[in-house]
């Protein structure tokens, strides 16, 4: 079962910075290159275990809410992901340019094929670029990115130089990401479209294509005064942006280190939320490091209810990111049972039941599997079949009333008398 620790808390943080698996003493499953964090005892730290696999989340985007506060929904979901991570200081930098070895390497992990860059095979890869050495040389840790990243076909068949520290243009990211999306023949037929951009001129006709299927997608947009700026460097924040863009868009892989769940929001119950798709229910996990996001403001698991259609990453049934998509109003009651086999409860001051644990069959990202899933206990609810007293730990079963969150009527079932 799933242990979650907070390991201290230092304040509270408004994101997600990087997310990294360990498994059985090997190196993380997100590089520690020199641009990753690394371990500081000085962050926030949460740790998910379940056997001998641990994840860490680190939380720190204090220069993103300062620098660029527009950016940190961005930000957060692709750190939760792994995809686009922060510095060793646990800074972020979103003003700062983004390299094309920087982005090359966010567009991988983003198709989720990080595995397979980090794999010995294409580690060993011996690339063909005029600057290949440069790079083996400087940059180790990307060359399975790279690797995979010609299999992808991201270069063009004349590009002969990888030029790993040349800051990437709108131009050149907005071509990557399409690329990346593998919707180059799309691209190619729409070549001979007219683009209204007053610097149009300055896109090479070869990269027309590129341009108009992205904007028609919604990746990338021009400025206000009807411009691309093609040339421009495009700093972290914005290709975070053009990344969480393109990510909607990006077909689920089996390489992905984390899973997705769409839905809409039936319960929410302590620290678990239970999100409907076709029918199917799904319930995940959450801390209060769980960065959440509603009405375009980071809040926490109080502000989700009933009805909120819901974008939640996890990792190992933990969510690391929640975004609501769609919210709900409160116009609606929600009504419903759950069953389960007690665990404990919790009194308030004044001796009244405020609190109460049963051990609940849900359904998270491997199957059914049970959970101990904590529910609010009204003032007043009744127990009907017993008391408090007679309620055994892993033997009692529950049947439990659920109105607006809270419990209203607890009903024994059955005793398991072994």
């Amino acid at each position: 079962m799933l242990m979650i620790r907070t390991e201290m808390w230092k304040k509270l943080l408004a994101g997600t910075l990087a997310l990294s698996m360990v498994a059985g003493g090997a190196s993380s499953a997100f590089a520690k290159d020199k641009d990753r964090d690394d371990d500081d005892d000085d962050k926030v730290k949460i740790e998910v275990k379940d056997g001998n696999r641990k994840i860490e989340i680190k939380l720190d985007l204090d220069d993103v809410e300062k620098e660029a506060a527009w950016a940190l929904k961005y930000i957060a979901e692709l750190a939760a992901k792994g995809v686009f991570t922060g510095y060793e200081d646990g800074t972020f930098r979103p003003k700062q340019h983004i390299t094309r070895v920087e982005a090359i390497t966010a567009a991988v992990r983003l198709m989720g094929l990080e595995a397979q860059a980090k794999s010995q095979a294409e580690m060993s890869t011996e690339l063909n670029f005029k600057d290949a050495e440069k790079i083996q040389r400087k940059y180790p840790w990307a060359v399975g990115y790279i690797s995979v990243a010609v299999e992808n076909d991201f270069f063009a068949e004349t590009e002969s130089e990888v030029k790993p520290e040349k800051k990437a243009d709108r131009l050149w990211a907005t071509m990557l990401l399409i690329k990346a999306l593998k919707l180059e023949e799309e691209a190619k037929a729409k070549m001979n479209t007219k683009l209204t951009f007053k610097d149009a001129n300055e896109i090479p006709a070869g990269a027309v294509g590129y341009v108009a299927l992205a904007v028609e997608k919604g990746l990338i947009t021009g400025y206000e005064d009807n411009t691309f700026k093609p040339n421009k460097p495009v700093t972290r924040a914005e290709l975070a942006a053009l990344l969480e863009r393109t990510d909607d868009q990006m077909p689920e892989t089996p390489g992905h280190v984390d899973a997705q769940v769409t839905g809409t929001v039936s319960s929410v119950i302590g620290n678990s939320i239970t999100i409907v798709k076709d029918g199917q229910p799904t319930t995940v996990n959450v801390t209060a490091d769980t960065f959440i996001w509603r009405n375009n403001q980071k809040v926490n698991v109080t502000a989700i209810i009933s009805g909120d259609q819901v974008k939640v990453h996890t990792v190992q049934g933990v969510a690391t990111y929640i975004e609501v998509k769609q919210a709900a109003t409160n116009d609606n009651t929600a009504v419903y049972t759950a069953t389960g086999i007690y665990q404990e409860h919790r009194l308030n001051a004044q001796g009244e039941l405020e609190q109460i644990t049963i051990l609940r069959d849900v359904y998270g990202q491997n199957g059914q599997n049970p959970h101990s899933v904590v529910f609010n206990v009204a003032s007043g609810a009744q127990i009907i079949g017993g008391n408090a007293f007679s309620l055994q730990k892993d033997k009692t079963q529950l049947e439990l009333l659920v109105i607006d969150q809270k419990v209203e009527t607890i009903k024994i079932i059955e005793e398991d008398d072994e």
